[in-house]
């Protein structure tokens, strides 16, 4: 299996770091696979700078941070102008439409939807705009299965969630076949 080197970026309340939590418990719980994650915000509760780190392998993992990602998530502008330009050549960069204009040019596959637009509509609430992302980035690495990111789910929120959760994990899927 190629190493994933995962960043995770955008700002407090738009779920990044629970976001990169599932990835790497779905991995490591449900892959038989090797995760790191670590994590930094800045001080304010909602709409500091927030980054996450994942690292998912099937070898041994030496160091926690991500240098030079092959998948770079940027849900907000100031995390794309930030982390853009540290992208690995070759990599995937994702971003969401609704909070983010692309802008530079990098030697990276670059992907823009409109994640936070299609939970809006279908689901109403933006508190599930980080599960569609993941659904996103399942779809589009095919890095680990959907069923592994609904197990880690289940085991992080109350039953009552568990529905709107899998609903924005499929509308991330179904964005990601629409790209393909």
């Amino acid at each position: 299996m190629e190493r994933y080197r995962i960043i995770f970026s955008g700002s407090g309340g738009q779920g990044v770091i629970m976001a990169s939590i599932i990835l790497s418990e779905a991995a490591v719980l449900h892959e038989d696979l090797n995760a790191v994650q670590t994590q930094s915000y800045g001080p304010e509760a909602r709409g500091g700078s927030t980054r996450a780190d994942v690292i998912i392998t099937d070898t041994d993992i030496h160091f926690p941070k991500v240098t030079q990602p092959n998948v770079l998530i940027c849900l907000t502008q100031d995390s794309y102008n930030r982390f853009s330009g540290i992208i690995r050549p070759g990599g995937l960069l994702l971003t969401d439409s609704n909070f983010v204009k692309q802008e530079r040019k990098v030697d990276a596959r670059q992907v823009e939807l409109g994640m936070y637009k299609a939970v809006m509509e279908k689901i109403g609430k933006p508190i599930v705009f980080n599960i569609c992302m993941l659904g996103v980035l399942v779809g589009l690495t095919g890095l680990i299965s959907a069923e592994s990111v609904i197990k880690a789910l289940e085991t992080k929120f109350p039953a009552e969630f568990q529905e709107t959760n899998r609903k924005a994990l499929n509308i991330g899927l179904q964005l990601a076949n629409s790209h393909k």
